[in-house]
């Protein structure tokens, strides 16, 4: 299956309207992950979620928190609008109000995420990060995923240790790891996944426009599920005030496309 016009993905491919880049495509998707979230404590990682976050807090979710990273509330032009004690940051991520977009060396079809070790946990072919704070914030509040890269190499059937806690992981753990355990979805150069499907597999929620399901799936590791009538639908385009706000406003240097570079 190939996108042919916006909405639907079945025929042929489709390019970006309005001079839209593939970069702006995924601010608008990764802002489109704190929709309706309410008061929460946003937590994203990397230029093009945080440029996501800051365009979400100024359009459709104006309740979002923002943090420079550090101990102070912040708008969206960066500006001190409180302090954050380290306490009560805990206090938010443990009890399920913190919306936390992190990034991937490895994801699974259920969402279990890496950014450990690649290889053998013993003796690893190469160390990562570790698992740093990723099963805290993924057993305790919403956590989404930005790859700037789609492929196989992210995309993997069953990754090598698991860091974040992926959906089959939390329900085995039982209860007390799924009160709060929400992936709410995966935004990458190509695509938006979800794991809206019965079984809680990954699903191509959305392509980017200029993008084929056909390409998408070739660059992931195992099979993706796809929406009911197996119509794939575009990622929204961008309204003329949220172009604007990007362009302008959110991020006015252009740093967005340093991730994700205009073909």
């Amino acid at each position: 299956m190939t996108p042919t016009t916006p909405g639907t993905a079945t025929g042929t491919t489709a390019g970006t309207t309005a001079g839209t880049t593939r970069a702006e495509y995924c601010v608008i998707a990764c802002a489109d992950a704190w929709r309706g979230d309410g008061e929460v404590l946003a937590s994203p990682m990397g230029l093009i979620p945080a440029a996501g976050a800051r365009l979400a807090r100024r359009t459709f979710s104006p309740d979002l928190l923002l943090t420079d990273g550090e101990a102070m509330l912040v708008g969206p032009d960066g500006a001190a609008e409180g302090w954050l004690p380290y306490r009560q940051h805990l206090a938010m991520v443990t009890g399920g109000k913190r919306h936390v977009m992190m990034g991937a060396s490895q994801l699974d079809r259920f969402g279990n995420q890496n950014i450990s070790c690649i290889g053998d946990w013993a003796r690893p072919d190469r160390q990562l990060l570790g698992v740093r704070g990723a099963p805290v914030n993924t057993l305790n509040n919403p956590v989404s995923y930005w790859v700037p890269r789609h492929s196989p190499r992210v995309f993997v059937e069953k990754v090598d240790m698991i860091s974040g806690v992926g959906y089959d992981s939390a329900a085995a753990a039982g209860p007390s790891a799924t009160r709060f355990h929400r992936i709410p979805r995966v935004v990458t150069n190509l695509a938006v996944l979800d794991f809206e499907t019965p079984g809680r597999s990954m699903r191509l929620a959305s392509v980017h426009p200029g993008v084929t399901v056909e390409e998408v799936q070739a660059a992931t590791g195992f099979l993706l599920a796809l929406p009911e009538g197996g119509e794939v639908p575009f990622t929204r385009e961008p309204t003329p005030e949220e172009l604007r706000l990007i362009r302008e406003v959110v991020d006015p240097k252009g740093t967005r496309e340093r991730e994700v570079p205009s073909a």
